[in-house]
């Protein structure tokens, strides 16, 4: 079917990219595990805030007096220019696409025209998906204020960039806002939170009882590190909406969740959001269901295959680049994940990862190479952000406080599937591990005979 085709394509695309280029460019300055203690050279965070030498945090508003003020500056047309180019890219693919590619599938699906069907509409999906994840990562600017002075304004085009692209703009809003106000929060953060041993079937002397333990121990540490990939890039975004995947632990009152809720990001009533959202998240819902009844609408008058082709594969591979964005930029074995009595916003927002993403940087304006920027001051618009990272980077570097992995994201993505497993609880200072390091049940056994 044409989903699992979509998502084997996207899965295998990044696994091949990392096995073919493995070799390319230099990620580490420091000795650490992967995994069945094979000894790698990778990045570190500087910052380790169990040293007694570690270094005391600035505070919010000595790191923004580093920072040029015109940095905060938004304009109207700037930004509308960036939502124009990416139109505009958008449409000159569409039209070279279709004066190339039919919708309808070859006769011999054995035959190099079947190939060149197969791999052109993948191209355009990739691509296309490419495309698409800048205006996800404009509507994400609407949402913080960072596109234009009038947030009324902001929510306009917000709003209809992302409900375009089956986001529920409003309950996105409310929800990243948390997610940047508790950022590496263990207890009541948002988005990638990461899961405790006893969540993923470790007892308490290690033994794998269930889940992801007993999943890891059978299938091995290299076809678990796909399934995480798996997980992430295509299938993560629609359970994180869902509330079935990567939410927080508390609701929106404050008290702990209920083993049984789902905190979704569709339903009025869902406990993630305060009773006077309710109107907002009915309007991001219902604009939702008729813009999926618009696509069956289509898909009934042009047939479910050139809707899938022309909008469900890029759709797909824009949701594996926002997901792959939010797990690289806050996840790394060697940065701290804090308990509710050790964190602060300020150690929150420094946990945050600048990373290198080459020429993707053009088309998602840079949110992933200027994120630490961006998590200290989400209200700067992004076409600021190269200039404030520089400011912040020449303030917080010599201190042993900026974060910047230069490691290719594909390598750092398997490098992430491969350590970032599970934290120990929820409570002190928490540094990710990987199940790879966990011993097998056979070993266990034979260690107590």
């Amino acid at each position: 079917p044409p989903f699992f085709e979509s998502a084997i394509v996207i899965f295998f695309t990044f696994l091949v990219i990392k096995l073919v280029l493995n070799k390319m460019g230099k990620g580490g300055r420091a000795e650490t595990k992967i995994g069945n203690n094979d000894e790698v050279k990778h990045w570190q965070s500087p910052y380790k805030p169990l040293d007694p030498k570690a270094p005391s945090l600035p505070s919010k508003g000595e790191i923004k007096a580093v920072i040029p003020k015109e940095c905060f500056d938004r304009s109207y047309f700037h930004s509308m220019m960036f939502v124009a180019q990416d139109t505009i890219m958008a449409v000159g693919l569409v039209y070279l696409t279709k004066s190339v590619l039919s919708t309808s599938l070859p006769e011999n699906i054995l035959s190099v025209d079947a190939f060149n069907w197969f791999l052109g509409w993948n191209m355009y999906a990739f691509w296309m998906g490419t495309i698409l994840t800048g205006h996800w990562v404009l509507a994400h600017e609407c949402g913080h204020g960072a596109f234009s002075p009038s947030q009324t304004f902001n929510d306009f085009i917000g709003f209809i960039l992302h409900q375009a692209l089956l986001v529920p703009y409003y309950a996105w809003q409310y929800t990243h806002a948390k997610h940047h106000r508790r950022t590496n929060n263990l207890v009541d953060g948002e988005s990638h939170v990461p899961s405790t041993a006893s969540e993923n079937g470790l007892g308490p002397n290690k033994e794998r009882l269930s889940a992801y333990a007993v999943l890891h121990e059978a299938i091995g540490d290299g076809a678990f590190a796909g399934v995480q990939v798996f997980a992430h890039l295509v299938i993560g975004w629609p359970l994180y909406l869902m509330g079935l995947a990567s939410t927080g632990r508390l609701a929106n009152d404050g008290t702990f969740l209920d083993k049984d809720d789902i905190i979704d990001h569709f339903r009025p009533s869902s406990k993630m959001f305060p009773s006077k959202m309710r109107i907002k998240i009915l309007i991001s819902t219902g604009t939702i269901f008729a813009t999926l009844g618009l696509l069956l609408k289509l898909s009934l008058d042009h047939g479910f295959l050139s809707v899938f082709l022309w909008y469900g594969a890029p759709y797909m591979w824009t949701n594996a680049w926002l997901v792959l964005y939010t797990w690289l930029q806050h996840t790394d074995p060697s940065v701290p994940q804090y308990g509710d009595k050790e964190w602060t916003w300020v150690k929150g927002a420094l946990s945050t990862i600048d990373r290198p993403y080459g020429i993707f940087d053009f088309f998602h304006h840079k949110i992933g190479s200027t994120h630490v920027a961006h998590h200290l001051f989400h209200e700067m618009p992004f076409y600021r952000a190269d200039e404030a990272t520089a400011a912040i980077k020449a303030y917080l570097e010599p201190k042993g406080l900026y974060n910047y992995d230069p490691t290719p994201f594909w390598k750092v993505m398997w490098r992430v599937a491969n350590t970032c497993h599970y934290v120990e609880s929820y409570e002190g200072i928490q540094y990710y591990k990987s199940l790879n390091d966990i011993p097998r049940s056979s070993a266990l056994k034979k260690k107590s005979a």
